[in-house]
């Protein structure tokens, strides 16, 4: 006889708003659901390079279909990218890709794990990839990864025996895969690991292809994929109203910075495995072939197996607490089990089972949203049994300083009726629960992690929690749940936060950089917030040897936890040109606080605290500039406007639907941000009007866009292409050194390319009509020379200049040279007389 199904999906578009942070609570097809995982005893591992590699597609299929549990090996975080929906690069935009993965296998049903490399940028070549990671160390991440989550399978998505032919990242990643395959069987590979966990040996391995591969080539993809197991993952799932792949494509929605939103697809699909080592597949097309995957892999697992199949086979949708005493006699069996991995999968498992089908409650929330070490903090806990099934609360506890404190209840839970209790939890010598990976300084290629139980974590654990002991049905169980920030706004309903472990103060500087086009010196603010009341203290600047800061010191009194002072200091540079680093310290009672609170807040992923090291870079900069009132038409987000207004330009953010033919011609040049066309969508229909303004004598710049169905409609054909340079060191050679952009204001040279961060550029033009000057030559090792990184063209009366030059990056690490130079590009045809003058000498 059939159940019926309850079709309910709600869960999928919560992940898409603010209540993404809200508890998960179960309805009874999502019960069912996680029945079926628990008698389903196979795990599948996943492996690429980056947030956005992996294929939701065959995750979703394997977790919701085959019912595996499945995980995602990311071995970066994604640092290296860029930012579509805000400012955040680098470490910031790292802890927002993490999340966003998360948010990824909260819909497709899978789990999220990392290793420590850190994604530097774009590599051409695994050979360049594994020398900066590090390989020994990375090989030793992804071996962790395989002893701790013991997979079955193993599923690669690039190709190990392809290096040069996509990203160095992409090939790195399959090529340690494959040495790791049998290295985690190894007792004498990484000996310091087996303190902790034990060798494992997957069952085979596979590298994940698809026509993607093939693009355009049909006939060769039918051929390389012939013998291939080839799953069909357009499969639909009657209990989520949702096919596998519509499944998927919210899942990979979930990566909102860099532009992953899209529409959601069904129908039928195949996904193509091609078998690299292990036990042959009996079965073509079950990656599982041959793999015991019910109870009966464990010892006395057989027992189980026979409680639960028949509670699968017969569920109860309508009141699923009918199930609870079978569960209950399931679990008392499952943690006599002597597998210590799979007894802690499937207690964790069940146990979330058996408070679903008790309709069980159980809440801990903060009167705050941080806390301070060695203070207290208020909590309210709410417990409700919504079910007729007998309960008790015994206690909660707590654990601090390796002890456990108890806290007696003994109270009946009757159904529905809800229990409320108030009290204080201590926060005693907790470490700050900021992102583990940022506490210490990274490599260019690698974050140091030292504790081995972090390597692979996807986040920080969170640093307050509560178990609650209880009784049902004459079995004692407990749970145990983290402390969260609740609240509510009038315009957004009931918001949930982590709650946080913060310093007692933190402090921040407004500019990451700052710049000094003169020897007149600054007021440099500083932001101190606190984070408990009463804070009272000093804080203090401290400059190189060759900059002078006045006062030494100023006294801060802040009477409200949260709120802030601006304290300000006076920062003389040297007269020569100079860098360095400035940092600030703030002292209450003789203990330094060093950081800065980095809150990132956006509406799919939770609240995130971040501490960085509260620091800036100074330049005194020998930099001269003509114009001063700049239009910039943001892109994809990024900081050029802030590092502008540094060195004394007057930014103004265009709206681009508010361009006309009267409105821009106010301004000295016009700037297009990174990606304006790829990302905003009215350009295409302002385009006349940006090309009279330069046609009429103006000055217009265009960072770079991507390639990809874009236009960026030019006043002359130029082609934009996949070409880049990745090495910042990679030379620069001047092709057009008596060009006016080269020599007014600024006489640029090769010195000016030294100092360069993470690449030299991206998506250069590799055509273009004759009316285009390029300006430089560069390219990697091995390479033919790239000569379309920065194109002038004269229009009219005005200049148009498009660039792939990394500014973005360059500007906000306070890289001289791509300072002088962008003052050169806004200052074009400022002054012929002083250019003819400048070329003459």
């Amino acid at each position: 006889m059939k159940k019926p199904l309850l079709v309910l999906c709600s869960f999928l578009l919560i992940s898409l708003s603010l209540f993404a942070q809200k508890p998960n609570k179960l309805n009874s097809n999502e019960i069912y659901e996680k029945i079926q995982k628990l008698n389903f005893l196979g795990t599948a591992l996943y492996i690429a390079a980056h947030p956005d590699d992996e294929n939701t597609r065959l995750i979703a299929y394997l977790a919701n279909n085959v019912k595996a549990r499945t995980g995602y090996l990311s071995l970066t975080r994604g640092d290296g990218g860029q930012n579509l929906i805000g400012p955040e690069i680098r470490e910031l935009l790292g802890v927002i890709r993490t999340q966003e993965l998360l948010a990824a296998r909260n819909v497709d049903g899978g789990e999220q794990l990392f290793s420590r490399a850190n994604d530097f940028g774009y590599s051409k070549h695994p050979d360049e990839t594994l020398k900066i990671w590090e390989k020994e160390k990375v090989l030793s991440d992804v071996v962790w990864a395989i002893r701790t989550f013991k997979p079955d399978v193993i599923i690669n998505r690039f190709d190990h025996r392809t290096p040069g032919t996509t990203h160095g990242h992409h090939t790195s990643s399959a090529i340690l895969s494959v040495e790791a395959f049998e290295l985690a069987n190894d007792k004498n590979k990484f000996k310091n690991q087996l303190k902790y966990t034990n060798t494992w040996q997957p069952k085979r391995l596979f590298q994940n292809t698809s026509s993607w591969f093939f693009r355009g080539r049909e006939e060769a993809f039918k051929k390389a994929t012939k013998g291939f197991t080839k799953l069909n993952i357009g499969v639909y799932y009657p209990l989520k109203g949702l096919s596998n792949n519509e499944l998927a494509s919210i899942a990979s929605s979930q990566h909102l910075c860099q532009g992953f939103g899209r529409l959601t697809a069904r129908g039928t699909q195949n996904e193509y495995l091609e078998f690299l080592k292990g036990t042959p597949l009996k079965d073509k097309n079950d990656v599982f072939s041959g793999i015991n995957t019910t109870w009966n892999r464990l010892k006395k697992g057989g027992e189980i197996g026979a409680i639960l199949y028949e509670i699968e086979n017969n569920f109860n949708f309508v009141n699923p607490s009918k199930h609870l005493p079978k569960l209950l006699e399931a679990y008392e069996k499952i943690k006599r089990l002597e597998d210590a991995h799979w007894r802690n999968l499937k207690l964790k498992e069940i146990k979330e089972i058996i408070e679903a089908c008790a309709g069980l409650y159980l809440e801990v929330s903060a009167t705050s949203s941080s806390g301070i070490p060695n203070s207290d903090t208020a909590i309210n806990i709410e417990v409700l049994n919504r079910s007729d099934i007998t309960s008790y609360l015994y206690s909660y506890n707590y654990s601090h300083n390796n002890t456990t404190t108890t806290i007696e209840v003994d109270k009946q839970l009757e159904d529905n009726v809800k229990i409320n209790l108030k009290g204080n939890l201590p926060i005693k010598n907790k470490n700050y629960s900021a992102p583990y990976w940022l506490e210490k300084e990274a490599s260019l290629g690698m974050y140091t992690v030292d504790n081995q139980f972090l390597i692979g974590n996807p986040e920080t654990k969170r640093p307050l929690q509560v178990t609650f002991n209880l009784n049902i049905w004459e079995h004692d169980i407990s749970f145990t749940k983290n402390v969260v920030y609740r609240y509510s706004k009038r315009d957004k309903g009931e918001i949930y936060e982590p709650f946080e472990v913060l310093p007692k103060v933190t402090t921040k500087l407004k500019d990451k950089v700052l710049i000094f086009s003169s020897d007149e010196p600054k007021k440099v603010s500083v932001e101190v917030r606190a984070g408990a009341n009463n804070t009272k203290g000093k804080v203090e600047l401290n400059v190189p040897t060759s900059w002078d800061v006045t006062p030494k010191e100023i006294e801060f009194d802040i009477q409200q936890k949260n709120d802030k002072q601006i304290v300000e200091f006076l920062v003389t540079p040297p007269k020569i040109q100079s860098d360095g680093k400035l940092t600030v310290t703030a002292n209450i009672d003789g203990k330094l606080y060093k950081k800065e609170l980095v809150e990132i807040n956006y509406n799919h992923i939770p609240k995130q605290s971040v501490l960085l090291n509260s620091e800036a870079k100074i330049v005194r900069l020998n930099i001269k500039k003509a114009g001063n009132y700049i239009g910039y038409i943001k892109g994809a987000g990024d900081v050029v406007p802030e590092s502008l207004r540094q060195i004394g330009y007057t930014v103004v953010a265009i709206n681009p639907l508010e361009i006309n033919d009267e409105n821009l011609h106010k301004y000295d040049a016009v700037v297009l941000g990174i990606r304006a066309y790829n990302v905003v969508k009215e350009l295409k229909f302002k385009q006349k009007f940006l090309l009279d303004y330069v046609e009429k004598g103006g000055n217009m710049i265009v960072q770079y866009n991507t390639n990809r169905r874009v236009d960026v409609a030019a006043p002359f054909s130029l082609t934009l292409s996949r070409d880049r340079v990745t090495d910042e060191f990679a030379e620069v050679k001047i092709i057009a050194k008596n060009h006016s952009l080269l020599n007014f204001p600024n006489k640029i040279t090769n010195d000016d390319f030294k100092g360069w961060v993470q690449e030299r550029g991206l998506y250069f033009p590799n055509s273009w009509s004759k009316e285009y000057t390029p300006i430089l030559s560069m390219h990697d090792k091995g390479e033919t020379a790239k000569n379309g990184s920065l194109l002038i063209a004269k229009y009219g009366k005005g200049n148009y200049i498009y660039t792939g030059l990394s500014f973005f990056r360059e500007l906000p690490a306070g890289v001289s040279g791509a300072y002088k130079l962008f003052a050169n590009m806004l200052s074009v045809g400022k002054s012929n007389v002083e250019v003819k003058s400048i070329i003459k000498k």
